[in-house]
């Protein structure tokens, strides 16, 4: 059986819609609270596939949070390796900071659903079945920038870095195609005091959630399952 490891900073920002789709292709999934577990003393070998979960912390933040050195050891490790990994939102952004990118604030929160427009790359990645698919979920107010050698993916309107992958094994999205739109009462409830601050009406994102169509959770569940059948590189 194969297996994965997802790394969770947040109880709600969890797999969503994507735990569908490891548990058909017969991984045994095991979730790590990152602030809770040791992630020094993980053991089990290396996974078939590491998950880097978003959460409400920055990707530079271990001064603050000493738990996130371990995360971008982990991350660094992985890199090293040359197995799959998959970053979103702040799992891309310490992706990006272990290869070398830049992430830093963008000014301003983007936070609800909104379209991507896929680059030419990522138009021939298998994030294609998203262009024109419809809007996927946004929540986040720091931007990575695109590590040299990798290949820029996505942007949205505001946001022009929302995806890369480096060969076969990494892709780091920055939008959510996992968050399940029937589950997004957990991210307004847990996100109301950042909601507040970026005077962002939760009954808005409410009803944005209720219009997403079962085809376009599809259309993400399908990204992740393209993704998880490309070879890895001979190193």
């Amino acid at each position: 059986m194969k297996s994965a490891w997802v790394i969770r900073h947040v109880a709600f920002e969890g797999l969503g819609v994507f735990a569908h789709v490891l548990e058909q292709r017969g991984y045994r999934i095991r979730v790590i609270e990152a602030a809770l577990e040791n992630l020094r003393g993980l053991e089990g070998g290396e996974p078939d596939l590491l998950v880097m979960l978003g959460g409400p912390l920055g990707a530079f933040d271990e001064a603050v949070y000493p738990y996130l050195a371990d995360v971008l050891r982990l991350v660094e490790q992985r890199l090293a390796c040359g197995k799959k990994l998959l970053g979103i939102c702040l799992g891309a952004q310490l992706i990006a900071r272990a290869l070398g990118a830049q992430v830093k604030p963008m000014g301003v929160k983007e936070i609800g659903y909104a379209p991507l427009t896929l680059t030419a790359a990522g138009q021939q990645s298998v994030l294609a079945p998203l262009q024109g698919a419809g809007p996927v979920l946004h929540w986040h107010g720091d931007q990575f920038q695109i590590p040299v050698g990798a290949s820029h993916l996505a942007a949205s309107e505001v946001c022009p870095h929302q995806a890369f992958s480096m060969g076969n094994a990494v892709l780091a999205l920055q939008f959510h195609p996992e968050a399940d739109p029937q589950q997004l009462e957990a991210w307004l409830v847990g996100h109301a005091a950042e909601l507040s601050v970026a005077g962002i009406d939760p009954r808005a994102l409410r009803l944005q959630a209720a219009s997403i169509e079962a085809r376009t959770v599809a259309l993400s569940q399908q990204v992740l399952a393209d993704w998880l059948d490309l070879p890895l590189e001979v190193r």
